[in-house]
């Protein structure tokens, strides 16, 4: 009967994924080509996306994008620590404007606010509980964050495993 329960799991994640609201558009587009997800974000994210593991796949995707900012940065913190310490304005580890007038500076703060928030918001509770319910568009829209920050860090000359 154990043999049994593995095909089973399968099955209902199958048909959990086809009556579920954005499991895939139609026409064949997969949701993460559809909403521009970045290419570096590890497969294992796709992977977890795919069987459904929503919550599961956030976590991992922060957690990859924590662990590009601690590589590009040197420093060796992770979550909000990091972030504060890595976007500050003042000597950043990493510099996303050049930081020569008010607006530079404001957007270098935005964005540190950004990734440290998303540290605490969207990866921690995920790190800390057990099991959040979240839903494929959740996913996604957690995913489109990441995408963005990890974006936003090209820009500043860090490269992205692709």
């Amino acid at each position: 009967m154990t043999d049994a329960f593995p095909l089973f799991e399968a099955v209902v994640r199958r048909a959990r994924r086809l009556t579920e609201a954005r499991s895939e558009p139609s026409g064949g587009v997969h949701p993460f080509d559809d909403r521009d997800v970045h290419p570096g974000i590890p497969d294992v994210v796709r992977d977890l996306f795919d069987n459904g593991h929503y919550s599961q796949a956030t976590f991992e995707a922060f957690k990859f994008l924590d662990k590009e900012v601690e590589r590009h940065s040197g420093l060796h913190e992770s979550g909000f620590k990091l972030m504060m310490q890595v976007f500050a304005d003042t000597s950043p580890a990493i510099q996303l404007t050049p930081l020569s007038n008010t607006s530079e500076r404001d957007e270098q703060k935005g964005f540190q606010f950004m990734f440290a928030g998303s540290m605490l918001a969207i990866r921690n509770p995920r790190g800390h509980e057990v099991s959040l319910p979240d839903s494929p568009d959740q996913c996604l829209d957690h995913l489109s964050l990441v995408s963005l920050l990890l974006r936003r860090l090209e820009l500043s000359g860090f490269k992205c495993p692709a």
